[in-house]
């Protein structure tokens, strides 16, 4: 399973012209499962994802976490984080898992993220959506997890 996580001062969905999520300071979240991604790994990369140390203190170092700041979550599903651009001039999507197993882990992954957190919106599954953004530094961090490995 792969995030790419961005701090943002704001960010928001749209789908077909409506607002579907909006968040104000926190994470936006792309979230991407690939074959073989379990709910243990979506599960690991959330409780490290809450407690990721990105947010400034008062002294301007990335000392506190998007729960410490009282930040919102705005998660997002994007299967492209699968592309392999190794061959060619296409990427290639077959890491991606199947569609119905990404929605599983999407949803479960926002499921817990409610459970575990104060404040999430999120996009739509499969839809065509703009996503709008102000990020924050700029902050972008990418995090992976695969089977028998760590979380990075």
């Amino acid at each position: 399973m792969k995030l790419l996580l961005q701090r943002v001062r704001q960010a928001h969905v749209v789908v077909d012209g409506e607002t579907i999520g909006a968040i104000g300071q926190g994470l936006l979240v792309l979230v991407c499962a690939e074959r073989g991604d379990t709910e243990a790994q979506a599960d690991k990369l959330l409780a490290k994802m809450l407690k990721l140390r990105i947010f400034s203190d008062a002294a301007g170092k990335m000392n506190l976490s998007v729960q410490d700041v009282g930040g919102g979550l705005l998660l997002v599903s994007q299967f492209t984080l699968a592309a392999d651009t190794s061959a060619g001039n296409r990427p290639g999507f077959s890491g991606a898992a199947a569609p119905e197993d990404g929605r599983r882990l999407y949803d479960h992954f926002v499921e817990r993220a409610r459970a575990l957190h104060p404040v999430v919106a999120t996009g739509r599954f499969a839809a065509d959506m703009q996503v709008h953004l102000v990020n924050d530094g700029p902050v972008t961090i990418p995090m992976q997890a695969r089977n028998n490995e760590e979380t990075t």
